[in-house]
């Protein structure tokens, strides 16, 4: 038994000696034209199969990907911050892609045979050693949109993917950013998709607090963290300003389908304590508000208001300064307040500035 320990002793500090040579002496080689050792791909991707089986989330808390709006923003975000590695429907990939180790493949093939679920893992953590990143913020939700749009991109043509990506023309006098934000946003700030905010309603001061915000960091979003970071900082104050002095479109975002569940978000939202004042006291209508920092509501997509309400009531958002205002607001609403708050003021036309 004793030599038998001495001998596993002996092998232990060979393979260590080894491991030292190749690591520090430089043996293994590094190039990704010399690629890996056979067999090694095959171990690094069954690893990689398994542990993404092993760790995604549960189908059941799969959104709606088929909600209105979600696969056009997905492809937005994708076309932005992934294309250049994977492609797109229609098109191929261009040199370095096809040179990188591992070679990352389109996307009509990176997609095959992953859930839902699994998509969300591997967009939101990304994969070590392979140049795929994780998302870059902690908050997740916005990952689904992507995720809607990888469900899909199997069966999309070149036609539909540039319907979905396609930047409209810069008007004169309009900042050289604005077509970039206006493939979201549109060029007055009021987008048809439900999924995005009306920036036609807001004010200067909150527009460019949002995007300041954006890109540093301290409010939370993967999608608009890129969007503020790739424009540059000198444009934020232009482009607020250009959506701020758009005229305003009073039409409510959303008819009001439920007219019992907006007269209790009107309730609510009137309601206010000693220590948490009224939702329209901070955001209107038909109040004198107390912040120009604080955003106008009446108007906006009510999918956008619930989405926003449920982050600040599970405390992922925060606004760039971080409000306890809103967390205590927040933090007591259930489900069924959120639906109404949301129904009440996408309902309410929107109030000129």
């Amino acid at each position: 038994m004793k030599r038998v320990i001495q001998t596993l002793a002996v092998l232990a500090a060979v393979a260590a000696l080894a491991g030292a040579a190749v690591v520090l002496g430089g043996l293994y080689n590094v190039s990704a034209r010399a690629g890996h050792w056979p067999g090694v791909p095959f171990v690094l991707h069954t690893t990689y199969e398994q542990s993404v089986d092993l760790r995604a989330p549960s189908e059941a808390e799969v959104p709606d990907l088929k909600a209105p709006g979600m696969v056009a923003l997905g492809a937005k975000h994708f076309d932005e911050s992934c294309r250049m590695c994977h492609a797109a429907p229609g098109l191929e990939r261009w040199a370095i892609p096809q040179v990188m180790v591992p070679e990352p493949p389109h996307i009509t093939r990176a997609v095959a045979g992953w859930t839902a679920a699994e998509l969300h893992w591997i967009v939101d953590e990304g994969v070590k050693m392979s140049g795929m990143p994780h998302w870059p913020a902690a908050r997740i939700d916005d990952v689904w949109p992507v995720v809607a749009f990888l469900r899909q991109v199997e069966e999309m043509s070149a036609t539909d993917y540039a319907d979905l990506t396609r930047q409209p023309a810069r008007p004169e006098g309009a900042p050289d950013a604005l077509p970039y934000c206006a493939t979201c946003h549109g060029i007055t700030g009021r987008s048809d998709n439900p999924q995005i905010p009306r920036l036609d309603i807001q004010d200067r001061d909150y527009l460019e607090q949002a995007l300041r915000a954006y890109a540093d960091g301290s409010r939370d979003s993967g999608i608009m963290h890129v969007a503020a970071t790739r424009v540059p900082r000198a444009q934020l104050a232009d482009l607020a300003a250009w959506f701020a002095d758009q005229p305003v479109d009073t039409a409510p975002a959303a008819p009001v389908l439920d007219e019992g569940l907006a007269e209790d978000g009107a309730v609510l939202a009137r309601a206010g304590t000693t220590e948490i004042p009224a939702c329209v006291a901070c955001h209107g209508p038909g109040v004198a508000r107390k912040d120009e920092t604080f955003p106008r509501l009446a108007g906006q997509s009510q999918i956008y208001l619930a989405q926003q309400l449920r982050l600040w009531r599970d405390g992922v958002r925060g606004d760039g300064r971080q409000s306890d205002l809103m967390v205590k607001a927040a933090e007591d609403l259930t489900d069924d307040d959120i639906a109404a708050l949301a129904a009440w003021y996408a309902s309410l036309p929107a109030e000129a500035r």
